[in-house]
Formats: C-alpha cells, structure tokens, sequence
C-alpha cells in the first residue's frame, strides 16, 4: 500500500470518527436535558425529541464526507497521488473538527432550550434558530470538503 492512500483512509477514519463522537456527544448532552425537562411537562416531548436530534447531523456529514471522497470522486485508489493523500487526509480533519465541536455546542444550545420549554417557556422556535448556528459551520466545512475532493480528482 502506498503512503498517499493510507494518508487518504486516515483522514477518511478521522472524519468519520471525530464527526460521529461529536454528534453522539450532542444528543447525549440534548438528550439528558430532555429527561429532566419531560418530568416538569411531558406534553412538549415532540419538541424535545426534535432538539436532541439536531447534533446528530454532524455525524451524517462526515459519512458524506467518505462517501465523497471513495464513490462519487472516486479520488482514494491505490494509485493516488501525494498531493492527493495529503489533500484527504486534511479535508478529513478539518471537516472532523468542525464537526465535533459543532455538534457538541449544538448540543448545548439545545439543551438549554429544552430546559426552558420544560420550564414553561415558548421558545421552541428561538431555539431551532440559534441552534442552526454553529450547524452551519458543519455544512461550510462539508461544502468545501466536497470542492476539495472536485478539485484534487
């Protein structure tokens, strides 16, 4: 196996890895918000569950992120380049960075919108809007993993 692949299959581990542990770290985080805002008003539950599913984008944006790379580019082969491996291996830390800080701030700011519609608070719709902030930042960092791997193929 040559060096610029196995630079490629890393950075591929990374972005899986690193977006998968953040968005597993911010449903967890939403999620245990969640069991102690459903004991004070279990009738927002629907809300709830649609909180603490938002940091779990992350993760499918790192899947998408090998999914780039390996089939619709088809750049990682045993025959890629240098160049081409470092390219990978770096678009795989960037975007697992981001990820993983993104989902877990994401997190967070669920949580404490779950914490306040369990105390009786309508900010539900508040909540999804800053909530979609630092999901942003995991869509930017996808986007341009997908212009990196168009632009090394």
């Amino acid at each position: 196996m040559s060096t610029p692949f196995i630079l490629a299959w890393i950075g591929i581990g990374l972005m899986i890895a690193m977006s998968g542990i953040g968005s597993a770290y911010g449903v967890t985080i939403a999620g245990n918000a969640t069991l102690g805002a459903v004991k004070k008003n279990s009738g927002a539950f629907g809300n709830y569950m649609a909180l603490s599913a938002m940091p779990g984008t992350q993760g499918i944006y790192g899947f998408a992120g090998y999914f780039v790379f390996t089939t619709i580019f088809g750049v990682v082969t045993p025959e890629m380049t240098l160049f081409q491996g470092i390219a990978v291996i770096s678009a795989g830390v960037a975007l697992g960075f981001v990820c993983l800080f993104s989902a877990i701030r994401q997190g967070q700011i669920c949580a404490n919108g779950i914490s306040s519609i369990g105390n009786g608070y309508d900010v539900f719709g508040n909540t999804l809007i800053l909530a979609a902030f630092p999901e942003l930042y995991a869509i930017l960092a996808f986007a341009a993993t997908f212009i990196v791997a168009g632009a090394i193929k």
